[in-house]
């Protein structure tokens, strides 16, 4: 493809772009001020440049084909370099401004994050927050989400990154509870005979495991009483219903005050709601200065609530 054919392509590679993210031609017309017919010409043009399908078209709905993904990927970067050039005025002195849509998990939004809206709406009085309170990844382009924070060891492909802490979760118990019952159990499988407080949300979630060195048992709990919430857990535990699974930082203040114990606490309780806590937004080199200024607020509110000597280790 010679230079005066990629610079005459641009148009319609912006136009596909705006196809797929829009989800039809003509949701994308509207969007370009163009008409269905004239952005299915600039898709038609681009796939008999590249001489590859690029959708298939149904009466209900667009489907990418595999080179219409290869292609959607690196169409949908150029598009985002364009706006980035364009935004570059704004970036260094602008005012913080505009709507900022945060992702979280629901624990994670209600106990660390929430406590530090109140301080960021004052200082930044032009800035809006819309929290989307979810334990689901969800897909940051299709939401319109300008920051995910994620619990996870991997972090998706084509976003960037800031890793926070380690979350970890653990077991506890009321000191009467474990009283009653022998002091607790020694060793995972011993939990069996307890009663558990846990998720409940899938049958996984009634399997705790666990690690201590190249020991990893998993064991089937049970109990009278399940939750999908962290609070409500906390709260039938410190009730003496049981042996409850927690994030740290939700059973951090009764651990300090004895009015939880740790159970099993030379072993490394394993779920999926444990891990690193990332800050996952779109991979942009320069940042809204809204999302920049929630970035610096939301660092060093979470670093000054997890440094203690029983939060997590930072990174």
């Amino acid at each position: 493809m010679s230079i005066n054919e990629a610079f005459d392509s641009l148009p319609d590679m912006a136009a596909f772009a705006c196809v797929v993210e829009a989800g039809s031609f003509s949701a994308a017309a509207r969007k370009m001020g163009l008409s269905p017919s004239a952005v299915s010409r600039q898709i038609a043009r681009l796939e008999a440049l590249l001489r590859v399908r690029l959708l298939e078209r149904s009466t209900r709905k667009l489907r990418l084909t595999e080179a219409g993904q290869a292609a959607h990927l690196r169409c949908q970067a150029m598009l985002a370099a364009a706006r980035e050039v364009l935004a570059l005025s704004d970036t260094a002195s602008a005012e913080p401004q505009g709507l900022l849509r945060i992702s979280c998990p629901k624990a994670i939004a209600r106990q660390l994050v929430h406590p530090l809206v109140p301080a960021f709406l004052r200082r930044y009085p032009q800035v809006d927050l819309q929290m989307v309170v979810t334990d689901r990844a969800l897909d940051l382009f299709d939401e319109s989400i300008d920051l995910a924070i994620r619990v996870t060891d991997t972090p998706p492909p084509g976003l960037a990154g800031r890793p926070l802490f380690k979350l970890r979760h653990l077991l506890c118990a009321s000191p009467a509870y474990l009283a009653a019952h022998g002091g607790g159990p020694a060793h995972p499988r011993e939990l069996a005979a307890h009663a558990c407080l846990y998720l409940g949300e899938d049958e996984r979630d009634r399997h705790w495991r666990f690690r201590r060195g190249a020991e990893e048992p998993t064991v089937r709990v049970s109990g009278r009483y399940v939750a999908n919430h962290s609070e409500m857990r906390l709260e039938g535990a410190l009730a003496d219903l049981g042996i409850a699974s927690l994030p740290e930082f939700c059973a951090r203040a009764a651990l300090r005050s004895g009015a939880l114990l740790p159970v099993l606490d030379d072993w490394e309780h394993l779920t999926d709601y444990a891990g690193m806590l990332w800050l996952l937004y779109p991979s942009q080199r320069y940042q809204a200065p809204k999302l920049r200024v929630w970035i610096d607020h939301l660092v060093a509110g979470l670093a000054v609530d997890t440094d203690d000597t029983h939060g997590p280790s930072k990174t």
